[in-house]
């Protein structure tokens, strides 16, 4: 296996199906039985629409080891992973999670207002996704490389990860070019030589495999960044390169804060027209800022979560925010935080401050099952990947058997996963 961190980050990320069977006490059992086709439902009416509601069942659900990674894993079919965004931003499925009632039901996301009671607060992540990842060549070999920007230093390097046949030295100089200007399949270094280059000296390798690199354009980041770059998309969706409808849907519609590799994906499914639903249902939204960084592409490596190291990320709350959510709690409506960077978050500030007040720093908050919310009691999440610390933070709110009912009955009934797949409500 070639030693370059950003090709052991695709395949680990490529990793889609894990074993399905987990222990309970002496016992093994799949993680996902099959459902009989007899099995009881209720039916309620939401928003005019009848909804199927399904009951929890009741089986050997409760984790005999909630710190064991293999307490989390499950079988989740390839073809389940969505590659594409359905047609419009609002088309997504829902699947509603109360956790007091226990039911899980079927819904579409542009039903998301009637789950909610006027006065409750949506908080987003305003992050922009950089178009971060880079191509060129190592200018002594005219070896292929790519990259991936994570982040400026504060002494003005650029920390990169790289890709290239064999070991990358200190001093070495990669030439970068534009990443629409070439075919990345079949053109070689003479070719990509033809347009404007961007050149990157190699300083230090850092303990995680990046590298501290200087550029030799002064310019800010962002402006670089969008003259040679493209949006970063996750290795599962098969391309390299973003597409035009890649570049609109790969942002949420209100994104204003440049700094994400990847994005914040629940905020994926609000179209200006489901927006102007949650205002006309009498809901009120506010913003925070996470730059999702390099930890979304890396899984649980060590085989007990507690001793996982999250990769740390810069975010921030602003005082509107922190006026936002005073309002709401004080009338006792609900919080609903869209994605799991807003959670992150919102309880990174608290558990800085000791209470909800403006903030900004670095956080590697882990959250577990035993956690205890401050901030948020609702969420809107995507579907993610088996073992992951994002499945395990959706458990710490909703709990492992109602989570685990949740996704078992999403792939039952053949909901998209990952950042282009459909939403879940937990209520």
């Amino acid at each position: 296996m070639r030693p370059n961190s950003l090709r052991r980050l695709r395949f680990q990320c490529a990793t889609v199906v894990i074993s399905s069977q987990v222990t309970y006490g002496n016992r093994r059992r799949a993680l996902f039985p099959c459902v009989r086709e007899d099995e009881c439902e209720s039916r309620s009416e939401v928003a005019g629409v009848v909804r199927a509601i399904s009951p929890v069942q009741k089986f050997a659900m409760s984790p005999s080891d909630p710190d064991q990674l293999s307490t989390w894993q499950f079988e989740l079919p390839p073809e389940l992973i969505a590659s594409r965004p359905a047609a419009r931003r609002d088309d997504s499925r829902l699947l509603v999670v109360d956790r007091e009632q226990g039911t899980i039901q079927h819904a579409n996301i542009r039903e998301l207002p009637a789950f909610m009671d006027p006065g409750d607060l949506l908080i987003f992540n305003n992050t922009k996704v950089l178009p971060a990842r880079l191509f060129g060549f190592r200018t002594a070999t005219n070896g292929r490389w790519e990259g991936l920007f994570v982040e400026q230093s504060a002494l003005g390097q650029w920390i990169i990860l790289c890709d290239t046949r064999g070991r990358l030295q200190p001093g070495e100089t990669i030439t970068v070019v534009r990443a629409y200007d070439q075919q990345l399949e079949t053109a070689g270094p003479p070719h990509m030589q033809s347009g404007r280059t961007l050149l990157l000296t190699l300083e230090h390798k850092r303990d995680d495999g990046s590298w501290e690199a200087m550029v030799s354009d002064l310019r800010p980041p962002f402006e670089i960044l969008t003259e040679y770059g493209s949006l970063p998309l996750p290795p599962y969706m098969g391309r390299k390169l973003a597409d035009a409808d890649d570049q609109i849907r790969y942002q949420t519609a209100y994104a204003s804060q440049p700094g994400a590799v990847a994005a914040p994906t629940a905020g994926l499914h609000f179209s200006p027209e489901l927006l102007q639903k949650c205002r006309d249902r009498g809901l009120s939204s506010a913003e925070v800022t996470l730059h999702v960084g390099i930890g979304t592409f890396r899984p649980v490596t060590t085989e007990r979560l507690s001793e996982h190291r999250m990769h740390d990320e810069w975010c921030r709350l602003p005082s509107d925010t922190c006026d936002a959510l005073a309002a709401t709690k004080s009338t006792g409506h609900h919080v609903l935080a869209v994605g799991t960077t807003t959670v992150r978050t919102l309880e990174s500030a608290y558990a800085a401050c000791g209470r909800t007040e403006p903030w900004d720093g670095r956080t590697q908050l882990f959250i577990r099952p035993g956690y205890q919310f401050q901030v948020i009691d609702r969420l809107l999440t995507n579907f993610h990947l088996p073992g992951s610390t994002l499945v395990v933070l959706v458990a710490a709110l909703a709990g492992y058997e109602l989570t685990m009912e949740a996704y078992r009955k999403a792939i039952e009934a053949r909901y998209r996963f990952y950042s282009y797949g459909d939403a879940m409500l937990i209520r």
